[in-house]
């Protein structure tokens, strides 16, 4: 059986520097399926869809929710040949209702344990409209190394540097955060990986820096403790989601290679500037993920709020607006509220404003989007805070004897990670 995957495009934020990471969602998928099974991959963002194929089967992959109308219009094209398609991913879950008018199956929840059950029927000409797992989470042990061999390595680079590839140590969240999903999509209950089978996937990558993935690696001590102290020997170089504020989680962090750490900056406190003061003092970067629109935001708290960032020397910073995605504790809230204004989910880019907030107006809120920004890089424009990010990573490569250099000026290249949604 042949199956074609897709990854659907999808627009950069606002204010982005334009290049791609490798997508984690499909290569987990892939290593999910039968091996008898014929992959072919295609990244739309960075290639044509070849649609006069006659593949036996489309599986389209979608991540974010400004994904679902295009991955829409791709599984309506090949359902007119007569090809079945077969939808999974994060926004596939959040739009399950929707999808299902474009699809021949929904996917909805984790791969591991179940392909085998979806191929089946759709060899015997039974595939079911939906297959529901979100409730049957797979053993943790049965997630495997996945299939990065499907991707085309050489369109995953930036000015001739090589992209972060993604790897996941733990699925589920102990955390309910306001505007996120997961706790829908995984389950509260924090579930590690074995740490034999993460560290053993993380050194056969081909690639010296990582992503980990992980919605936070701050959910319990002694797993991080175990899990650093297990990948130092790799000598990799990896950015990640909040590291726990713990003084030796934090000082083998940097002994296991931790460059820097996507951290949510909500506040002005003395907690924050300090949190971060402790990351840089352990030679950790910082980017500082900023959410505008949060209720408690009046004009004046967002524009003292920028003022603090750039008094805590954040190595780089991202802002988005508050958007209240599907199945999320915000959506659940400004809908039940009335204050949600557009469900066009080419909207849902964390860059447009598509509700009422409550002490500014939705043109205002847009606006000050752009102040954060504007004001953020005035002194020191981001491609100059990127540069500086990625000296930081050749000077611990080359500390370690583990820079390899692809290019003769490639210290003077750009290199970062924008978006908490690759």
């Amino acid at each position: 059986m042949h199956l074609k995957l897709i990854y659907p495009r999808w627009p950069k934020l606002m204010r982005q520097t334009e290049f791609h990471l490798p997508p984690h969602g499909p290569v987990v998928f892939a290593a999910a399926l039968p091996k008898e099974i014929s992959i072919e991959f295609v990244d739309e963002n960075l290639e044509e869809i070849d649609f006069n194929d006659q593949p036996d089967v489309v599986a389209i992959s979608m991540m974010l929710t400004i994904q679902v109308k295009r991955g829409w219009q791709i599984a309506d094209t090949y359902r007119a040949k007569g090809v079945p398609v077969i939808f999974g991913g994060i926004a596939t879950m959040l739009h399950a209702e929707q999808t299902m008018a474009h699809a021949d199956a929904v996917f909805l929840g984790e791969a591991e344990g179940h392909m085998e059950t979806v191929l089946e029927d759709l060899r015997q000409g039974r595939l079911q409209k939906v297959y529901d797992y979100l409730e049957a989470q797979p053993p943790i042990e049965m997630v495997g190394t996945a299939r990065r061999d499907i991707l085309r390595r050489e369109l995953y680079n930036y000015k001739g540097v090589q992209m972060v590839d993604l790897v996941h140590a733990s699925r589920g969240c102990r955390y309910n955060c306001y505007p996120c999903a997961v706790a829908y999509l995984g389950g509260r209950c924090f579930r590690p990986r074995p740490i034999d089978k993460a560290i053993a996937e993380m050194a056969a990558i081909d690639n010296n820096r990582l992503f980990i993935v992980d919605n936070s690696l701050a959910q319990d001590t002694q797993w991080e403790l175990d899990l650093f102290r297990e990948m130092i020997p790799l000598k990799k170089k990896w950015c990640c989601h909040p590291i726990e504020d713990h003084p030796k989680v934090l000082d083998l962090a940097a002994q296991a290679g931790a460059w820097y750490v996507y951290q949510a900056v909500f506040d002005t406190s003395d907690y924050i500037r300090d949190r971060i003061k402790r990351y840089h003092d352990h030679g950790i970067g910082v980017e500082g993920t900023i959410l505008l629109g949060l209720d408690e935001h009046s004009e004046d708290d967002i524009k003292r709020l920028i003022d603090f960032l750039l008094k805590i020397e954040l190595d780089l910073a991202e802002f988005t607006v508050l958007t209240p995605f599907p199945h999320t504790p915000a959506h659940d809230e400004l809908h039940r509220q009335g204050r949600i204004f557009s469900y066009d989910w080419d909207d849902y880019s964390a860059d447009k404003v598509v509700f009422h907030p409550k002490q500014i107006s939705a043109q205002k809120l847009q606006e000050l989007l752009s102040y954060a920004w504007d004001t953020f890089y005035h002194d020191e424009p981001q491609p100059m805070k990127m540069s500086k990010l990625f000296a930081q990573v050749i000077r611990k490569e080359m500390a370690d004897h583990t820079f390899r250099p692809r290019r003769r000026n490639l210290r003077n290249q750009a290199f970062g990670k924008e978006i908490t949604r690759e």
